[in-house]
């Protein structure tokens, strides 16, 4: 092995080591009133285009549970449904586990984005979630969220919304696509939502393991290794150590364009 592809290799399983926005470590443990007027992406989270006089009312029944810590769980599989959570800082992976005792991993979540819509109609949450990185989510009791939505037509038009784009996202890997537009349309797709939450576009910062893009690709670790090997050959990215810079996202979006159905 020459030192070039052995640099390439170290960087590559870097890169797939980690994915995501860390969250400040200095934030207290435990559980306090959340501030959504002071929260950077209350913007793609529920209080989305309420009032002063709503959003406080809002806020009074939203906790902030943190720092939690990689490896803790937001909730587990089968616990009893009683509130949304909303990603404050930090990364959140959604995961089942089948009768033989295989993972799949349902979701990547970023800051602004919503979990446990998937448990409303059945009472109890359909997957684990456990944070991949010191993390900060805001708990909304589901009870009072239905009775303000009731009231307020816009937070009920906000709690629909989300719910179809959830469905959307769930069915974007459905199909035949190849290796790499899988890996293409993953990347694409992170870079569109850190740039909604301000981040670079173009420099992503990777925090799952390979075994966890695999596993949600629906590929094997060996093939995303190639994949990244190749696409990094091609001049698509540039890999160093847990970051990604995307030189080329002209190519990229073409190669993704059928899974995130541009």
């Amino acid at each position: 092995m020459t030192e070039q592809q052995s640099t390439i290799g170290e960087a590559i399983d870097a890169l797939t080591r980690s994915v995501g926005i860390r969250a400040d470590a200095q934030i207290s443990q435990g559980a306090s009133a959340a501030s959504c007027s002071n929260c950077s992406n209350a913007r793609l989270c529920l209080p989305h285009g309420l009032e002063r006089a709503k959003l406080n009312e809002f806020e009074c029944m939203v906790d902030e549970l943190g720092p939690l810590h990689a490896g803790n769980f937001v909730f587990r599989d089968g616990d009893e449904f009683n509130a949304l959570y909303a990603v404050r800082a930090g990364m959140v992976k959604t995961y089942t586990i089948d009768r033989e005792g295989r993972e799949q991993i349902t979701g990547f979540y970023l800051p602004g984005e919503l979990i446990g819509l998937d448990a409303i109609h059945c009472e109890r949450y359909r997957n684990h979630a456990l944070a991949l990185d010191t993390s900060i989510v805001c708990r909304m009791n589901f009870a009072r969220v239905q009775e303000l939505a009731l009231r307020w037509p816009e937070l009920q038009n906000e709690l629909m919304c989300t719910l179809s784009r959830g469905l959307a996202e769930t069915d974007k890997l459905r199909g035949e696509y190849s290796a790499d537009e899988r890996m293409a349309g993953f990347l694409v797709d992170l870079a569109r939502r850190l740039e909604q939450r301000g981040y670079s576009a173009k420099r992503l910062y990777l925090l799952m393991e390979r075994r966890d893009i695999a596993n949600f690709l629906g590929m094997a670790k060996e093939t995303i290794s190639r994949v990244l090997r190749r696409f990094q050959d091609e001049g698509l990215i540039a890999v160093d150590r847990r970051e990604v810079l995307l030189l080329n996202r002209e190519r990229l979006d073409n190669l993704a364009g059928a899974v995130l159905r541009d």
